[in-house]
Formats: C-alpha cells, structure tokens, sequence
C-alpha cells in the first residue's frame, strides 16, 4: 500500500505570484500542443493542401488561441450545468468564480467543437477537416492534466484491496487505500489514445474518420476509468449505478460510432 506524496500545489513562489504546478501542466498540455500541431502539418492530406485551403503554423497558433477559450468557458459552463445545475441557478454571479474550481471535461469538448467551428467558418474550410487535424493533438494534453489532479491528490479512486500493490491513500479521504485513478486516466485516455489516434491519423482517412476515432476512444476509456475513480459526493452514482462521467461518455462513444460510419459512406480524404 503507498502513500500519495504530499506535494506543495505551489511549484514556485515569486514574492505574491504563485505558480502552482496544475497551471504547469496546463502550459505543458499548450506546448505538446503546438509541437504535435507542426508535425500534424506534414501528414496527408494537410501537407498537399494549396493555395487558400494550405495549413500553416499559424493555423495551429490560432486554434491553440481559439481552443484555449473553448476549453476554459466551455470547461466552466459545463460543470455548472451537468453536475450543479440548482446550485448554479440559485447563484449565478459564481458562475464566474473559477477560483472555486469546478471544469468539466465534456464541457470543455463542447467549446473546443465551438471554436473549431469558428475556426473552419472564419477560414472557410470544412469543419471537420479541422477537428480531424486537432484529434490527435488533444490527448497528451490531457494526459498533462491528469498529472495536474495527481500532484492535487484530486479526483482519487473508489476502494480497493488492500492487497492492490499500488493502491494508495490519499490526503483528506480516509486511511483506506484507493485506485490511483488519475494515473489510470494518464496513461489510458491520455497515452494509449495518444499512440493510437496518431498512428491511425497518419495515414489518410474519409474526412471525419480520426475525429470520430478521438470521440469513440475517449469515450470508451473514460467510461472504463469511471469504473475506478470516486464519483462526485454530491451527485453519487446515477441511474443503472452509472457516474456522471460514464452517462456523458455514452454519446460519445455513439456519436464517433456514427461518425465513422457516415466518414466511410460519404466522405472524401480531406
């Protein structure tokens, strides 16, 4: 049985500026971001693209910019509507207090899918020529997030044997040792989707395809890491003994299905 290690959330202290360790991750999760965005140029069909419709690096600084919003209000407004939607309603003006944490990940997918469509639109390319570019720059970014909640010691695992080799006690939840999930989320919907949404992407897809692969992945590895990881004590587990988390991974997982099929059917490789 291990001990999560009690790390300071401030990474560095200049004088009044606190530069904690999950704003780290968040400029580690922008920087892969960019380096895979470049590279992401060089992949068919992006880098035989001409003329108006040719990727450059600064689409990629552009969609970084435009996602950096979606994920932030989207991540905001998500949380207060899927997991407190009363309490939100009953005191709208902390909507703004993001101090008080609160970021839903499916929230944030939804701005980023609104600033692509801002993006494409703005660009007048098709959108989901652009969400198949993004998709497989996402997930190391996410994978740098869950490092974020594992230095927090947030968002810990459900129960375990305590013969669970690494199975770990975690600061404010009881003595009891629990799943490290936030390292199952890293290396699940973080690396592992990584390796396979690049490699997949590499190759040329019906436009659509590696989107609808990022969406199918995602989903079916967060519904799986739900299984391990402590629903939110206000909301407990839902119907058919399901989180939060694993009910909006189920349009997820449709959704890409969907997607892929109609790719296959009526799109072209762009």
């Amino acid at each position: 049985m291990l001990i999560h290690p009690d790390i300071n959330p401030i990474a560095l202290q200049l004088g009044p500026v606190a530069v904690h360790w999950y704003g780290l991750t968040y400029l580690a999760a922008f920087g892969l971001f960019m380096w895979l965005g470049n590279l992401r140029l060089r992949h068919e069909p992006f880098a035989s693209l001409t003329g108006a419709q040719a990727w450059t690096k600064r689409d990629v600084e552009d969609i970084l910019f435009l996602g950096v919003m979606g994920v932030v209000l989207g991540g905001r407004i998500g949380y207060c509507l899927f997991y407190k939607p009363g309490y939100y309603a009953m005191h709208p003006l902390e909507v703004f207090a993001v101090w008080q944490g609160g970021m839903s990940f499916h929230g944030g997918l939804l701005g980023v899918i609104a600033s692509m469509l801002w993006f494409a639109h703005s660009r007048q390319r098709p959108w989901l020529q652009v969400a198949d570019f993004v998709a497989p720059c996402v997930p190391t970014g996410l994978a740098a997030g869950r490092i974020g909640n594992f230095i927090n010691g947030e968002l810990w695992g459900r129960l375990c044997s305590p013969d669970l080799p690494w199975g770990m006690v975690f600061r404010g939840a009881g003595d009891l040792p629990r799943h490290p999930s936030q390292i199952y989320q890293f290396l699940m919907e973080g690396l592992l989707l990584f390796v396979l949404l690049w490699l997949y992407a590499r190759k040329p897809r019906q436009r659509g395809q590696v989107a609808a692969a990022f969406l199918f992945g995602y989903g079916v590895f967060r519904f799986t890491a739900e299984f391990f990881r402590e629903p939110d004590a206000f909301l407990g587990l839902l119907g058919f003994g399901m989180s939060m988390g694993q009910w909006l991974c189920l349009p997820m997982i449709l959704g890409g299905v969907g997607l892929w099929l109609w790719a296959r059917a009526a799109s072209p490789k762009v």
